[in-house]
């Protein structure tokens, strides 16, 4: 047995160490889009793998047997990209997901499908927005050059950042609630953006949003790709074991 986990959230470098403790063979995988990804206990390398196509070369060339994905909920791309070059390269394959985050009493939440949504849904007058969305997508909000945006990113940004009125804050998770209200309070925040992640990394925000009583626009997840999932380090440890009372 020799395990891939395709990382880049918090659920991912937890399996991580209880993998390496475990003594199973295992390689880890950064996209790349961080500066300086955390250190894991075990053979890391960072960067993409060249589509479906490289991938299942890579998963033939390192003798992979076991493909776990853990990437982040948004990055459907690679999510896809997974299930396909686990099958042409004949590999079992789990993805380790996080529960979305779900309203609950108090939350003044407008769901919205994906990004473009997002964007129209701040059509209106000049508001101080809460961008938490990372990187990828801010040149979308240029559409709504009136509002003030406050992003908060894990590196400084390389490149000039596409929106008019903007304040870049840098930071890397986990926050917490007594953190994300000040942060809030101090650039008088009026909205949050953000995508539903879920886990508990980075819900910090929802909670002060909460208790400042802040309007949050919530980015659905995209529809991943059929394949067996599970949500808990336990749950994918039960498998590896699985299959390695089966000699796969």
């Amino acid at each position: 047995m020799k395990v891939l986990i395709l990382g880049g959230t918090t659920e991912a470098s937890a399996l991580a160490r209880v993998v390496a403790e475990s003594g199973i063979p295992a390689l880890f995988s950064y996209a790349g889009r961080v500066a300086s990804p955390r250190p894991q206990p075990m053979e890391t390398r960072v960067g993409g793998f060249g589509g479906v196509d490289g991938l299942a070369r890579f998963l033939a060339a390192h003798g992979i047997t076991h493909l776990v994905d853990a990437t982040h909920p948004f990055a459907s791309r690679m999510s896809h990209n997974a299930v396909a070059a686990a099958d042409r390269a004949s590999v079992h394959l789990m993805g380790l997901t996080r529960s979305p985050w779900t309203p609950i009493p108090g939350d003044r939440w407008q769901q919205v499908p994906d990004i473009e949504a997002a964007v129209d849904a701040l059509a209106g007058p000049a508001e101080r927005v809460m961008l938490a969305i990372g990187r990828m997508h801010l040149q979308a909000f240029a559409r709504q050059p009136q509002h003030h945006y406050l992003l908060r990113l894990v590196d400084a940004p390389q490149a000039a950042i596409p929106l008019a009125h903007h304040t870049v804050t840098i930071d890397r998770g986990p926050f917490t609630v007594d953190g994300d209200r000040n942060l809030l309070t101090a650039h008088d925040i009026d909205r949050i953006v953000c995508k539903n992640a879920g886990g508990s990394g980075a819900d910090a925000k929802l909670t002060a949003a909460r208790e400042l009583g802040l309007p949050v626009l919530m980015i659905d997840r995209p529809q991943p790709p059929p394949r067996q999932e599970v949500h808990t380090v336990d749950d994918v440890l039960a498998w590896l074991d699985h299959g390695a009372d089966l000699g796969v």
